[in-house]
């Protein structure tokens, strides 16, 4: 019985060789975080099942019939991780030009599949942390030895006064002690702007907006000289 706390990758394979993919299904099987979804001998079907399925990864043979395998990765729209599987080394360069997780060469040894599948769990892992990152809505502030919920939405601006920081929310205002290149750092720009070397801002928050001058619940901000083409973006 395989544990709950296990994650499931779905994949397929691509392959028109019999032997080859039922080497990859055997390999696939022994891996608790595997779902294989589907197999197909050509690109058309492939194309299907990655139009009906949500698939993680796809194992690719080169050389198809019809369509060649890197000519239909190149047609797929936002494609899935993509490991090669294939007997001709030289199209190695290609393949990483086209961003894959790894190339492996027939016939392949079950170890360097676990190693391809190692790289792409590591991506997998790397793409769902800055997605979490991404979209939270809040961040936790030290504030000696409590944390302090500060709701993202809910920021006006952040003011940098010394060594201190001024959250100004729709809650009220929190102090830490931080320098405010710290918090922005953890800030999405498409959210938030730094305006001033004193002065970050919601951007969804502003109320009046010039050159030189920023409102934002009704507090005139300054924009500093150097900040003015960040606005822009």
């Amino acid at each position: 019985m395989i544990p709950s706390a296990y994650k499931k990758y779905n994949c397929i394979i691509v392959e028109d060789e019999p032997i080859a993919a039922e080497i990859l299904e055997n390999f696939i099987s022994r891996d608790p975080e595997l779902n294989l979804i589907g197999k197909c001998t050509d690109a058309v079907y492939a194309s299907s099942l990655l139009s009906i399925h949500d698939v993680d990864l796809m194992f690719l043979d080169l050389h198809l019939p019809v369509v060649k395998g890197f000519d239909f990765l190149r047609k797929v729209k936002n494609p899935p991780f993509v490991i090669v599987t294939t007997a001709y080394h030289q199209y190695a360069v290609e393949g990483y030009e086209l961003d894959i997780a790894d190339y492996l060469m027939k016939p392949i040894p079950y170890e360097r599949f676990q190693t391809a599948v190692g790289k792409f769990k590591h991506l997998m892992e790397a793409e769902d942390a800055l997605l979490e990152v991404s979209e939270r809505d809040f961040i936790f502030i030290s504030s000696g030895k409590k944390q302090v919920k500060i709701i993202l939405h809910d920021i006006f601006y952040i003011e940098s006064l010394r060594e201190y920081i001024h959250i100004h929310t729709k809650a009220g205002c929190f102090t830490f002690k931080m320098p405010i290149s710290k918090i922005e750092e953890t800030l999405h720009p498409t959210m938030f702007t730094r305006i001033h070397k004193s002065y970050i801002i919601s951007r969804s928050k502003i109320e009046v907006k010039s050159a030189n001058m920023i409102q934002i619940n009704g507090k005139k901000l300054p924009v500093g000289r150097t900040y003015k083409a960040l606005l822009e973006l």
